[in-house]
């Protein structure tokens, strides 16, 4: 050798794509999750205080943040509650605390683009399981692919990028069913925009079944996508395994102070995510309207199945009207859901499109 080499795990590994980002004024940007609500007052206060602090070094623990993520989940413990860089530096720190080289880990697909990326960075093997027709986790066929050498599944509820919920008679029987050595991570990171009697109950499950663990973030709902903050909870034991693989001080003390000011304004996150819920039964209707219909989707996003040729035509064509949505290649594309206007704007461009 001449220089110093990749593993070969890395050098095959695709790169997490971002949602396409401009900087113009009159774009509409729908091709990340992000929360189309300015900062909360009560979060932009705390902000702006802890930034005259940014000289000393965060918690490292983040006591206070679990403490207070305990309290509202009533946990016996704060030692149950990992806090991490977004749910998905969370995910990472929960691979590495379980996989050994060669374990596998079960999961949907299409799901989110980090999983396999993650899991091969742990040293896994990704086992993926194609969705139904119908956009939903195949379950079954999830069960049906947990071998000696699964370690963990990954459940992603509701579904991103197709919006699709797992229901908590689904979830539940899903969990009596899989062997308690295999860890279940299911993946919440849009559970505050769901509605319905069959919401899955996460918490009540985790307190059944002891190889659950529960992932949430605050960058959708919450608003704090750039602050990356999120958090598991797990027994004791593998929260304390997770927390060790974490890099130090990694969740900084803005996005701490911000998450806690989140949590205490419960009134006004839930009258935002009414908001959301609304809407994106608007753009779903005006979608219906049109003949593109998708699955009813749980989350701040719709889903469109397509090909790639439609998919292409569809993103440029959007594009060029100012309006940026995300592409999955063979499968469709993903629009966040904004505010009315923004839906117009969506809504008049498609039909051009479709006819074309």
């Amino acid at each position: 050798m001449t220089r110093p080499l990749l593993r070969a795990a890395v050098s095959s590994l695709p790169a997490y794509v971002p949602g396409r980002r401009s900087a113009g004024a009159d774009v509409a940007a729908l091709a990340s999750n992000e929360s189309h609500f300015d900062p909360l007052p009560s979060v932009r206060a705390k902000v702006l205080d802890a930034a005259h602090r940014v000289h000393r070094y965060p918690d490292l623990s983040c006591l206070a943040l679990r403490e207070r993520i305990a309290a509202e989940f009533g946990l016996t413990s704060a030692d149950e509650v990992v806090a991490g860089p977004g749910s998905v530096g969370v995910l990472q720190q929960l691979l590495q605390a379980v996989l050994d080289p060669g374990d596998e880990v079960v999961h949907a697909w299409r799901s989110f683009e980090a999983y396999p990326i993650l899991i091969a960075i742990a040293g896994g093997v990704s086992v993926p399981v194609p969705l139904t027709p119908d956009e939903h986790h195949d379950l079954p066929g999830m069960l049906a692919a947990i071998g000696p050498a699964t370690r963990a599944v990954l459940l992603c509820s509701p579904n991103n990028p197709t919006g699709v919920a797992i229901s908590h008679r689904e979830l539940t029987a899903f969990l009596d069913a899989v062997p308690a050595h295999v860890l279940v991570v299911l993946d919440e990171a849009y559970i505050e925009f769901v509605t319905g009697p069959d919401r899955a109950d996460a918490l009540a499950a985790y307190r059944r079944h002891p190889n659950l663990c529960v992932l949430r973030t605050f960058s959708k709902a919450y608003g704090l996508a750039g602050l990356r903050i999120g958090y598991a909870i797990a027994q004791t034991e593998l929260a304390e395994g997770a927390r060790r693989t974490a890099i130090p001080f990694g969740v900084t003390a803005l996005a701490q102070d911000a998450a806690i000011a989140s949590l205490d304004a419960r009134d006004e996150i839930s009258h935002r995510v009414a908001e959301v819920v609304t809407e994106r039964a608007y753009l779903a209707a005006g979608l219906r309207a049109q003949g593109r219909s998708g699955p009813d989707s749980a989350a701040n996003f719709v889903w469109l199945r397509l090909d790639d040729a439609a998919s292409r035509h569809t993103v440029e064509a959007l594009a060029a009207a100012g309006i940026l949505v995300r592409a999955y290649p063979g499968d469709g594309i993903r629009i966040t859901v904004a505010d009315r206007a923004t839906s117009d704007r969506v809504l008049a461009a498609l039909p051009r499109l479709f006819r074309q």
